[in-house]
């Protein structure tokens, strides 16, 4: 069976980013416009109630829920970086606190660089090959900022701090900065690499607290609940009105990868497993047989007869996503909607029909179709071409729409 596909232009946002109505405390890759989110929200008639974004990122999701009026929202992520990016976004905090801290981590960290002898008394983080990524000012100086940075008692406030450190790290590193996965810089720009890490930290928390100053701690009313998980999403049956979620269009090694873009800034906040965590994303496991059920089977079987290995790789990102689609499906109330923004990714130059597989899975599971919606895809942040053969300069598009799959139960 085929899901019908409706083109409406109103979702394309063209000439839009995040940051035309949220703009993010924190880079993320392949983040959601909460325009989308915030639009859908109103054409359904959702202003209430509990929402849940299973593979909730950076919490474009909440951004929308609150806009449209929605208190109670729950997420769920297994990236450290993803989960600390949301509860900053979404907890209130004192902006007087902020502003007091800032000046306390200031005068602590200026009056300790004026000894150099200070700095044999620092642990070192437990970063890999950090003298690859790092100059030895720059390794200084950033566990100089995480020293004190981590001496704040309030757990709030230190997770606030802690997210400008962490785009620090990033920025401050030998990693190519316009790159998602890591890529080291070029020999002849690291000759002329040497960033201000207090310069660069400083400027990157200003930014941070007004950002949030004026736009999410107006909306954080004591009503608002945000409750943001480090974990996968485990049935909680006939929870939630609505689901509005975008999720990977596959798994992390080969398509959006989430684990490699936060590998430092989990190290240096002290996740050791960070070099794995692509490895713990939907699809990080190889199935061991092909994928054969439904819509999907036949797609597969073609990207078999170019390469089995992929093959098998795309087979487990289906099976991981038909076993969550299951625990979601059960945990949503009946009259309430599963609103999923999803990309057809190509594999081996054949489209894989994940919108039809999303609103498959969801009917043989309890809900009806209501609608699939196609935008054009003008603003998110990911490779718009690829590689698939591996040949030098013979890439194809990956994607040039999304689909909005919108379901009820």
């Amino acid at each position: 069976m085929k899901y019908e596909i409706v083109r409406n232009k109103k979702y394309d946002f063209i000439g839009q980013s995040y940051a035309t109505n949220y703009p993010n405390l924190h880079k993320y890759p392949a983040t959601m416009l909460p325009q989308i989110g915030i639009e859908l929200l109103k054409e359904f008639n959702i202003s209430e109630g509990k929402l849940l974004d299973p593979y909730c990122g950076s919490g474009s999701s909440f951004a929308s829920g609150l806009e449209c009026g929605i208190t109670e929202m729950f997420g769920f992520d297994m990236n450290p970086l993803a989960i600390l990016i949301s509860k900053v976004k979404f907890t209130k905090i004192s902006i007087n606190t902020i502003i007091e801290t800032k000046i306390k981590l200031r005068d602590e960290v200026f009056e300790f660089v004026k000894d150099e002898n200070n700095l044999d008394k620092l642990p070192l983080p437990n970063v890999t090959n950090p003298n690859f990524w790092f100059s030895k000012e720059v390794l200084n100086n950033l566990n100089i900022l995480k020293n004190f940075i981590y001496q704040i008692e309030n757990e709030q406030v230190k997770n606030f701090f802690i997210l400008p450190f962490s785009e620090t790290v990033r920025e401050c590193s030998f990693t190519r900065n316009n790159e998602f996965k890591l890529f080291k810089m070029k020999a002849e720009d690291i000759l002329k690499f040497n960033p201000d890490v207090f310069g660069v930290y400083f400027k990157k928390l200003n930014d941070t607290i007004f950002t949030y100053t004026n736009i999410y701690f107006p909306k954080l009313t004591n009503e608002v609940n945000v409750n943001v998980n480090y974990s996968a999403f485990e049935v909680s049956e006939n929870s939630f009105d609505v689901v509005l979620t975008s999720p990977p269009y596959g798994d992390s090694r080969t398509t959006v990868a989430y684990g490699q873009f936060s590998t430092l800034s989990n190290e240096w906040t002290g996740i050791d497993y960070a070099r794995k965590i692509d490895g713990m994303l939907m699809g990080g496991i190889k199935s061991k047989q092909m994928y054969a059920n439904g819509i999907m089977a036949d797609y597969i079987a073609e990207v078999e007869k170019e390469d089995k290995k992929r093959a098998l790789e795309v087979s487990s990102f289906y099976v991981d996503l038909e076993n969550s689609i299951k625990k979601i499906a059960s945990s949503i109330k009946k009259g309430g909607k599963s609103i999923y923004v999803v990309g057809n990714r190509t594999v081996k130059n054949i489209q894989l029909p994940t919108d039809q597989f999303i609103a498959e899975k969801f009917e043989e599971n309890g809900l009806k179709h209501l609608v699939t919606y196609e935008r054009a895809l003008t603003s998110k942040s990911m490779p718009s071409k690829n590689s698939p053969t591996n040949k030098t300069g013979k890439k194809v598009n990956t994607m040039l729409f999304e689909y909005v799959v919108v379901c009820e139960k």
